[in-house]
């Protein structure tokens, strides 16, 4: 029996050996919180950098 890699399963493997996103500009922000608070939060988080 002969295996084959199709071109979806090479692009999956490709995809899992990239690195995770960055995710520090939610570090202040509340585990199991909804869209809501990190959208308010971002809003501040850009807020407070304009007005530096």
């Amino acid at each position: 029996m002969t295996e084959t890699m199709t071109n979806a399963q090479q692009t999956h493997d490709d995809d899992a050996e990239r690195e995770e996103p960055t995710t520090d500009h939610l570090d202040n922000v509340e585990d199991g919180c909804g869209c809501t608070e990190i959208w308010e939060h971002m809003s501040e988080e850009r807020e407070s950098a304009s007005d530096d």
